[in-house]
């Protein structure tokens, strides 16, 4: 840029530009010192090294005048806050955008050589190499499932009919997920949606048809359960509960473990990438992480349920 457009305060790490505007570059070292100013756009670097509470601060300063903002940074685990916040970007998030560039694409695009990438790749532990070189976390040791199965069992969406269901219900604020397997176990119907309870029994009654299908039947679901079997007669009701719900975590964790199922890249993938588990006073814990969805993960046990899976039988 040519400095007839600029000041810089080298001593306040501050740019001036010509039109008046002011760039300041700060440390997210000290959350404190992030409040007070309205900021009409921003850019965080090294987002995943960035303290959660910086970025509580620097999301408060934006709230007055809505400016663009830009994340980005390595990746490094899967237990922060930049992960947390990429993945609801990812799965669609109302204003927000998700995009994954690695070393690879950097290498195409000529901004760096590919034998450099090939001589990190030989000298860095893979895990270092894979979260730097290539944005893949590695797994924090959280997760039910174990990320390596999560990816051994990534198949494309089956194009045999589906002979079951698992359906998480929701409204408004998660999803309503309908998984169905084929008769190999691969997912081979896929949805995912949010509408009001009669269009959802509508949709479901069209999708499930008369085949087997285990429906979420906790709270409200109760009674979408009671509507959808007095036309569907194979509809089964599953009510969550800590010891049920451990159950079936427990099930499908040994389906992905064995690869007796399959599910295409997307939303099922992210949300069981995402999925942790945690010992508390009263037994396991599963759960998404705060602000994420775990409806595909509960549609998919729920299907490997109807399958028999969650004993270890693997039999219809």
């Amino acid at each position: 840029m040519s400095q007839e457009l600029y000041t810089s305060n080298e001593s306040e790490l501050t740019v001036r530009l010509i039109n008046g505007a002011t760039i300041s570059f700060k440390s997210g070292e000290k959350p404190d010192n992030l409040y007070g100013e309205d900021v009409f756009a921003c850019v965080i670097d090294e987002a995943t090294r960035l303290r959660e509470e910086s970025w509580h601060a620097i999301r408060s300063t934006m709230t007055a005048t809505r400016g663009p903002m830009r994340i980005i940074g390595n990746v490094k685990g899967r237990k922060n806050w930049a992960y947390i916040l990429a993945r609801r970007a990812e799965s669609g998030e109302a204003g927000w955008h998700y995009a994954k560039l690695t070393a690879y694409d950097a290498a195409d695009a000529g901004v760096i050589e590919m034998n450099e990438i090939e001589s990190a790749k030989s000298m860095l532990p893979d895990n270092v190499f894979k979260e730097l070189y290539l944005a893949e976390p590695s797994d924090d040791g959280g997760n039910p499932f174990g990320q390596q199965s999560i990816v051994q069992c990534i198949s494309q969406l089956s194009s045999r009919p589906p002979v079951l269901f698992g359906v998480d219900l929701a409204k408004s604020v998660d999803y309503t997920v309908a998984i169905g397997l084929d008769e190999n176990g691969f997912v081979s119907s896929f949805d995912r949606f949010q509408a009001p309870w009669e269009e959802t029994v509508q949709k479901l009654s069209e999708r499930i048809g008369f085949l087997p299908a285990v429906v979420d039947s906790t709270g409200v679901g109760d009674p979408i359960v009671e509507r959808l079997q007095r036309n569907l007669p194979n509809v089964t009701g599953f009510h969550f509960s800590s010891s049920s719900k451990q159950k079936l975590m427990e099930g499908l964790a040994l389906a992905i473990q064995t690869e007796d199922i399959h599910y295409p890249e997307g939303e099922i993938v992210n949300e069981l990438d995402a999925f942790a588990y945690e010992y508390t006073r009263t037994g396991v814990r599963y759960s998404a992480p705060d602000g994420l969805h775990d409806d595909c993960v509960m549609g998919l046990a729920l299907a490997v349920h109807a399958r028999g899976n969650s004993a270890g039988e693997g039999v219809w």
